[in-house]
């Protein structure tokens, strides 16, 4: 077994795309960064490579590479699925916490779950999402950014 802890944060800009776990999701506002700032994507890909004892996407995927900017992050997180398959490892579970003031998430969960799932290979039962505010406090309060936090349980596949 393996466990891996993942966080990522970024800001929160009017016209961007807003996208979370490969889906868009409907908001005046999206985060920025150097691909298409997938903040949960982003912190999953973290766990499962912190678990592989692999570092982290910054390592895999700079922001200083021309060829990662504005990409999706599930082309990466693909990438980080078969380095963990490689490695002999697969999902046993994933919990994942998106730290939002706005805009409400719950509508979109299925669909966020799904799409990890398909790209992940596994039952939407390993996977768990749930949001939450800050109720008002600090910068997430303020609605200048998001946060995620994943954590993963990897078993050995043989």
């Amino acid at each position: 077994m393996r466990i891996g802890t993942g966080f990522d944060i970024h800001p929160l800009i009017k016209g961007e795309k807003l996208i979370l776990g490969g889906v868009e999701i409907d908001c005046l506002y999206g985060l920025q960064g150097h691909s298409d700032a997938d903040v949960l994507t982003h912190a999953l890909m973290d766990a499962i490579l912190g678990a592989l004892a692999k570092g982290d996407i910054g390592r895999h995927f700079p922001d200083s590479d021309k060829k990662y900017k504005d990409i999706s992050s599930l082309v990466l997180l693909n990438k980080v699925r078969v380095m963990m398959e490689n490695a002999g490892f697969k999902i046993n579970n994933i919990d994942l916490t998106l730290f939002a003031q706005k805009p409400k998430l719950s509508p979109y969960y299925n669909l966020i779950v799904g799409s990890l799932c398909s790209q992940l290979g596994v039952e939407k039962e390993r996977i768990n999402l749930k949001a939450t505010t800050t109720e008002s406090l600090g910068f997430l309060g303020r609605e200048e950014g998001m946060a995620a936090q994943a954590v993963v349980l990897l078993l050995s596949s043989e």
